[in-house]
């Protein structure tokens, strides 16, 4: 499979709610890493980390990925879009631009950095309900 193919299989993966398949496109190695402002944000690694993650991020908002672009740039795949829903404690919808970029080596994923509106998110989950 190709890395583009890779990615769209975790993105697939993650609108089926399959943790298991994510992980297992994900090198046992992998590092997530996203802004540490945000509730889910740090760094994260190997399988317990990309869980962590996940589960963190599925706890907090409910959530769309919806890609404009995605492209194959060597060992990379980007992908850049809007990320929409809504906070789940509040309820409150949000609508913000996100960029992910993934590196891959063996067809596996070896680390994602995940870009938001930062400011844009932080607003959102700051609003009452």
């Amino acid at each position: 499979m190709s890395n583009l193919g890779v990615i769209q299989e975790i993105y697939a993966a993650f609108d089926a709610k399959n943790l298991e398949r994510v992980i297992d496109l994900c090198d046992p190695a992998c590092v997530i890493t996203q802004d540490e402002a945000l509730p889910w944000g740090g760094r994260y690694e190997g399988p317990g980390g990309i869980a962590t993650f996940a589960i963190t991020l599925a706890s907090t908002i409910q959530s769309t990925v919806t890609p404009i672009e995605i492209y194959a740039a060597g060992d990379r795949v980007v992908q850049y879009g809007r990320t929409a829903g809504n906070v789940i404690a509040t309820q409150v919808p949000f609508d913000v631009a996100e960029t992910h970029v993934w590196t891959l080596s063996d067809g596996k994923v070896v680390a994602a950095e995940f870009y938001i509106d930062s400011a844009a998110m932080l607003s959102a989950l700051r609003q009452p309900g």
